[in-house]
């Protein structure tokens, strides 16, 4: 449904987390933002409610945009989408935007722990592996790290030709190996390379199963 929130809803809305995007209202008021695709429900105790990555986007904005799916689709390309760098149309950036990068994380983090058959959060799901790309460069932007826009400077997540793999461009050698270390953490396995024409450096990053 595209209908703006009620007044009663944005004020619920507007008084979020700034970060989290935790929410305090009514049972009616919760329910409708999660209908709406604005919230969801946290599938465990206390079941608190969330902003989902269009909440807070009507936070930032007089209009409301079209809802983005509740939870894990937030973090799964509903209405978002991580910053793979070089993009022509990249979003812009802010405040706004860090708290649409950290929601989107916290609902991959979520995902991961339901669908993985041990809860575990510090390995890719299956969501990920079907979408290398983006969960490789949600990873790297949920970090801090900055993506490539004009210049060359900046990552850059590419797919490649092997199955379960993506490559990982930085032209900085301390960036390069920051942004390693951040999909070690994530639970990607990581190796540098050099491409034999070029010698140019890439990482190349796979998800750990185990």
């Amino acid at each position: 449904m595209t209908r703006p929130p009620t007044a009663a809803q944005r004020r619920v809305i507007d008084a979020a987390d700034p970060v989290t995007g935790r929410l305090k209202g009514t049972v009616a008021q919760l329910a409708a933002l999660v209908k709406h695709g604005l919230a969801f429900r946290h599938p465990r105790p206390p079941h608190d409610h969330f902003l989902t990555p269009a909440g807070h986007r009507i936070r930032d904005a007089e209009e409301a945009p079209a809802p983005a799916e509740p939870q894990a689709a937030a973090s799964a390309g509903g209405g978002f989408a991580a910053r793979v760098g070089g993009e022509e149309d990249a979003p812009p950036t802010g405040p706004a935007r860090v708290r649409e990068v950290h929601s989107a994380w916290q609902g991959l983090l979520e995902l991961r722990r339901m669908t993985n058959r041990d809860s575990a959060t510090d390995r890719p799901c299956d969501w990920e592996r079907t979408h290398l790309v983006q969960a490789a460069a949600l990873a790297l932007e949920a970090a801090g790290h900055s993506p490539a826009g004009a210049g060359p400077e900046g990552y850059r997540v590419r797919a490649t030709p092997q199955p379960e793999a993506v490559a990982v461009y930085e032209p900085a050698e301390e960036a390069r190996r920051a942004c390693a270390a951040t999909l070690e953490r994530a639970g990607w396995q990581v190796g540098e390379y050099a491409e034999p024409r070029t010698g140019r450096r890439y990482l190349l990053a796979s998800p750990r199963r185990t």
